[in-house]
């Protein structure tokens, strides 16, 4: 297949190359570009742009920018850039094409002219069971260590884990998925084939060689601050639901979960410890917008399918949790370090003698008690927590 799903051999359709072009014109997530679009489609855009009344029809923004993306228009060279991208091992895809992840439609003028990827598996279909980690870039080593097993845990799943590329949180849920032998897709800030940080060179290249590397932007193009910002809306879009890790309260990572509540995806927080700055931003996300997630299985009970639920979390089950309710409050009721006969017992635990007689045999052939010095006592060593449940009122159960 070349670039964007046309068959092998063929030359790419028209619109295609035009909407590779465009990439080259607009920024990510112009809104504008994008009401042209839909206005008048990818081919005929370029033709306003680059024709002789190229501003005829083209409403919205002022004759100075007007202007500035004439000239990108008039530079672009679309096929030289399919060229490129197919040197480097990847393509482009378009909306329309077998393998553009519909969900991205979800983003409305916003949505990107089209995506350069690299990576051999089908993008649409990694995307339909995807999960967003995001997080602080200068993390903790807790926040690494959360990140690159939650990674792992989704990938070992099947489910993909979808972040930005960058140092942090980022990289330890990459590493995490590909060190479980998982699906791993990076949405990057510049060209796929501008390893961006440059220290990410070669984890770049393990995440396009097992898994997907994405951008809206075409090969050669470097990040700004606005990319960055603006690329976080693709990985809002494109996954089921967004775990933020570690973030502070202006961290990048909440712009990308905030989107992700506008969309209608999950939006989940990993806490932190209460004093931690870089954990402030996601416990106010938790408090006011996302559910709290400690693990891949319940990151999975959100996302996945009716029924993948996590496991039950509970403590540890003492003998005493299995008695029926009356035996319990009569083994409450023995005072502990001491022996106590019948009375003492019934006395305590609010019921007659004979029920307290019953309940003290049932206890002691289950070895909770013993009979001692005329009376009655817990077994083993006074506050033994397997045989007492709370008779020392100190404490209480």
């Amino acid at each position: 297949m070349t670039p964007g799903g046309t068959p092998a051999g063929s030359a790419p359709d028209q619109e295609l190359l035009a909407r590779a072009a465009l990439t080259r014109v607009f920024e990510p997530g112009d809104e504008q570009a994008g009401r042209w679009l839909t206005r008048y489609g990818a081919a005929g855009l370029m033709r306003r742009l680059t024709g002789p009344a190229g501003d005829r029809g083209l409403d919205g923004v002022g004759p100075e920018r007007l202007d500035g993306y004439r000239r990108r228009a008039a530079a672009a060279d679309p096929a030289a850039d399919l060229v490129l991208i197919r040197e480097a091992g990847g393509r482009f895809v378009g909306p329309g094409s077998v393998e553009w992840p519909s969900q991205l439609d979800d983003l409305g003028d916003a949505r990107p002219v089209g995506l350069w990827v690299r990576g051999g598996p089908d993008l649409r279909v990694w995307a339909l069971r995807s999960v967003a980690l995001v997080g602080a870039r200068a993390c903790t080593p807790y926040g690494a260590h959360m990140a690159q097993i939650l990674g792992a845990g989704l990938a070992e799943r099947g489910w993909v884990v979808v972040s930005g590329g960058a140092f942090g949180i980022d990289a330890a849920a990459h590493r995490g998925a590909l060190a479980a032998g998982g699906a791993t897709a990076a949405v990057l800030a510049c060209g796929v084939d501008t390893p961006y940080p440059r220290a990410h060179a070669g984890l770049l290249g393990r995440i396009a060689g097992q898994g997907l590397v994405l951008a809206e932007l075409p090969p050669g193009s470097h990040p700004t601050r606005s990319r960055f910002v603006l690329r976080n809306r693709v990985i809002a879009a494109l996954t089921r639901g967004t775990v933020v890790v570690e973030a502070a309260y202006r961290s990048g990572s909440l712009v990308t979960a905030r989107r992700a509540r506008r969309l209608g995806r999950f939006v989940m927080g990993v806490p932190g410890p209460a004093t931690s700055g870089l954990s402030a931003g996601v416990h106010e996300l938790l408090r006011t917008d996302a559910t709290l997630v400690t693990d891949a299985d319940e990151v999975v009970e959100l996302v996945g399918r009716i029924g993948e639920l996590a496991p039950e979390r509970r403590g540890p089950v003492l003998p005493h949790d299995l008695l029926p309710p009356a035996a319990a409050r009569v083994l409450e009721a023995l005072p502990a370090g001491r022996p106590a006969d019948v009375g003492e017992v019934a006395l305590a635990a609010g019921t007659g003698t004979d029920e307290v007689i019953g309940r003290l045999y049932e206890l002691h052939s289950l070895g909770f008690v013993e009979r001692r010095d005329g009376g009655w006592r817990l077994t083993g060593p006074p506050g033994d927590g397997a045989t007492r449940t709370g008779g020392d009122r100190r404490g209480g159960h």
